[in-house]
């Protein structure tokens, strides 16, 4: 029988290392995906010593187009199975859409959109198989237009959409989707994001062993939709009562205080 394993991209830091440990302290092996394969070896050797299954480590950049493919390469020459898929990495970057480099921004739909999507289309057969499931890091930002942080915002939206349409599609095979929206998280996120956070930050504020909690507990449970903290569950709720237009314009004026 061919071994299954949990595959956590964006792993090296953050919430992505935080679902990694979760993951593993509850027997799952775990194949940790990220750029730096220095922090996948500290992270590894970590699950290692507290008893988990030994994790695959597979160095590699998401914004690479090749990089799914390396990926698929990697598990089957490990004789793995993918039985349960985490899609953490992203990255945003603070600015105005037409002022800042269009590669840069062109780098975070290749992330966050692209391999995420592809990542959950190349695996679902062996999901769906395995009767396991697909966790998809979204936001709080995938409720409403960013201006001053637009790709990403929209990208997060996409997100939510698709994760909210594959637990639909995918739930008739016995298939666990759920899409969790933390809000600000301090992580590294924020510093390469050039995120300064600030009062209304702390208002939406779970650490992200939380963030991980609550997103393990949310996908056993087949949850479509996880909102971590009281005032992440609220904003959705808030944003039903003011028109788009004033949605628009206060998103603007926040992101505006963060830079």
């Amino acid at each position: 029988m061919t071994e299954r394993v949990t595959l956590i991209t964006g792993a090296s830091a953050g919430i992505g290392a935080e679902l990694a440990r979760i993951f593993a302290a509850n027997a799952h092996r775990v194949a940790l995906v990220a750029r730096r394969a220095d922090r996948l070896e500290t992270l590894a050797a970590e699950i290692k010593a507290a008893g988990g299954p030994e994790p695959i480590i597979i160095a590699c950049d998401l914004a690479r187009p090749e990089s799914v493919d390396e990926i698929v390469a990697k598990l089957a020459e490990a004789g793995v199975e993918v039985e349960y898929l985490v899609n953490n990495a992203g990255y945003g970057l603070f600015g105005r859409a037409a002022e800042m480099d269009r590669c840069d921004q062109l780098g975070i739909i290749d992330v966050n959109v692209r391999a995420l999507t592809d990542l959950s289309l190349r695996f679902a057969d062996s999901v769906a198989r395995l009767r396991g499931g697909i966790l998809n890091v979204a936001s709080i930002a995938s409720f409403l237009p960013g201006p001053g942080m637009a790709v990403y915002y929209a990208s997060k939206a996409y997100v939510l959409s698709l994760s909210e349409a594959l637990h639909q599609e995918l739930g008739k095979k016995g298939v666990r989707v759920t899409a969790i929206c933390p809000g600000p998280v301090p992580t590294e996120f924020q510093l390469r994001a050039g995120f300064e956070p600030g009062f209304d930050s702390a208002v939406l504020n779970v650490s992200p062993k939380e963030v991980a909690r609550q997103g393990y507990q949310g996908l056993m449970n087949n949850k479509r939709l996880v909102l971590p903290g009281f005032g992440v569950k609220i904003v959705p709720f808030l944003l039903r009562f003011f028109p788009r237009g004033f949605i628009l314009a206060a998103a603007g004026a926040y992101q505006q205080r963060q830079r």
